[in-house]
């Protein structure tokens, strides 16, 4: 996950709790409209905890066992919430991602979430339509943050980075934040483990028009693909369409150019700003 597509973070503890809530609360016969009043939330809070994508605030859970007599049973089951992270669409592929043995990303949108400066997601995530709140930002930055752990992790993965040259020209966050991105994949671009390719603007042939893609193999080999939509994302584990997806990366690596001539270009970008 590199860009701000829209979605609840949630987790099965999160919806199981909001399942609870709305089975007490129509068992007694109380509205949303009266639990939202009694608890001093708003309607749609309400019901973005029954549905599992908002944790629900202590003073929620006592309105509701008071209204619903539930027995202490709802006050238990709040205790068991585990946020995830991640958006639900997303969390499957990020438990792959952390124990990956080996990660090669083309990206044709933003900076890979993996490479982005605190300052650069927290533009990406402002960017967001519809809007976040302010909370909502830094708990996803805060996210992306944790997961960059990865690169630092032991046994150390091997990650290359194919990426549009038009992403690093778009200046996402203002001149500080793109100068500070830019400064930081160069550092990264030292490291043994990390690879970076610059995709020219200007080529006649492409083999990654159909979009932005994550290839990944695992610690035992397993192979595997993620990509996300507008509206979606799909996490490959088929061998045929892997196969075809990991072919069209490797060609898109022959595509773009050297790692060295690709630090380069950044260093020009850098210096220009």
């Amino acid at each position: 996950m590199s860009g701000d597509r829209q979605a609840e973070t949630r987790s099965a503890t999160m919806r199981m709790f909001g399942s609870q809530l709305m089975g007490w609360r129509k068992r007694a016969g109380v509205s949303r409209e009266g639990l939202a009043q009694e608890a001093g939330y708003s309607v749609e809070l309400v019901k973005s905890v029954e549905q599992g994508r908002r944790r629900p605030s202590l003073q929620l859970v006592d309105a509701a066992e008071l209204l619903c007599d539930a027995g202490g049973l709802l006050r238990d089951a709040a205790t068991h919430i585990v946020q995830s992270r991640f958006p639900d669409w997303f969390e499957e592929y990020a438990q792959y991602e952390a124990e990956c043995a080996q990660l090669g990303i083309y990206e044709s949108r933003v900076i890979p979430g993996l490479f982005q400066t605190e300052s650069y997601a927290r533009a990406v995530f402002r960017s967001s339509r519809p809007i976040l709140d302010e909370e909502q930002i830094e708990e996803r930055v805060a996210a992306r943050m944790e997961r960059q752990r990865l690169l630092d992790r032991s046994p150390i993965p091997v990650v290359s980075a194919v990426i549009e040259q038009a992403v690093l020209e778009r200046p996402i966050g203002g001149k500080e934040a793109i100068h500070g991105q830019l400064r930081h994949l160069l550092q990264l671009a030292e490291r043994r483990n990390v690879d970076f390719q610059v995709m020219p603007t200007k080529r006649e042939t492409h083999a990654g028009l159909a979009g932005s893609m994550y290839v990944l193999e695992t610690q035992e080999q397993q192979r595997l693909v993620y990509f996300e939509g507008q509206m979606g994302s799909v996490l490959h584990t088929g061998p045929k369409e892997v196969s075809v997806l990991n072919m069209r990366y490797a060609i898109l690596r022959s595509q773009a150019l050297t790692p060295e001539d690709s630090v380069s270009v950044m260093e020009k970008m850098l210096g220009e700003l």
